[in-house]
């Protein structure tokens, strides 16, 4: 149950892929997005994930190795051109900084550059990295992929990167020793550093606002949402 006055989730069906390259928490997020009356759809073969209104692009691991992986399936010129194609897709933790055009991340790597900008090491003197735990998000932006969430939610992170957004793109920020992108995007891409599926009512409220971006009919009309 969310604290009182904080919103409410409310379910969406449509149908969302996650893309399988190797690398993520997929049974983790397809339960998530199942919470919040998404159908979901895993795989790495576009002829499947073709059938899907909107795409999640979740990670675990290093930036070089995933978009070697990514690319060896033939999914970065997939998903670019489903970007182009108006279709939203939401990248999680490491899914988000491959968005990226590029991360220093053991040498350096060029990413899938759907958002500018670079990923880089956190600069968080005196704290250790990763940056494990729970930290407050700050509303830095308007987007209708925010639209459940209260100003100050908690957030689940584990990370040692993250992006350096343009400024319009700058949705949500929190702080591990600087502040840093905690959510970015513009229509129909988007990234959360999060792990919303780790990440209890807040996190459910913003892969609903996801799947709402993606096929925005709420089950049952004049739905208000319910708490999950």
């Amino acid at each position: 149950m969310p604290p009182q006055g904080w919103p409410k989730i409310t379910r969406v069906r449509t149908r969302i892929g996650i893309v399988n390259y190797g690398m993520g928490n997929l049974r983790s997020v397809e339960k998530a997005l199942e919470r919040v009356g998404a159908e979901p759809l895993i795989s790495a073969e576009p002829s499947q994930l073709d059938r899907a209104s909107g795409l999640l692009l979740p990670g675990v691991g290093a930036f070089p190795r995933a978009m070697e992986r990514i690319r060896e399936q033939g999914l970065d010129g997939y998903l670019r051109d489903r970007a182009a194609a108006e279709t939203p897709i939401l990248g999680v933790c490491l899914g988000m900084q491959l968005l990226f055009e590029s991360s220093d991340e053991h040498g350096g790597a060029a990413g899938l550059g759907l958002l500018p900008g670079s990923v880089s090491r956190l600069g968080a003197p005196g704290l250790k990295l990763p940056h494990i735990g729970w930290s407050p998000v700050r509303i830095e932006g308007e987007a209708p992929l925010l639209g459940g969430l209260a100003d100050g939610e908690p957030f689940y992170f584990v990370h040692s990167y993250a992006p350096q957004p343009e400024p319009a793109e700058l949705l949500a920020s929190a702080d591990y020793g600087e502040r840093f992108a905690a959510v970015v995007g513009r229509h129909p891409v988007y990234g959360a550093q999060f792990h919303p599926e780790k990440s209890s009512s807040a996190g459910l409220r913003l892969l609903a606002g996801f799947a709402s971006i993606s096929a925005p009919v709420a089950i049952g009309s004049g739905a208000r949402g319910r708490d999950v």
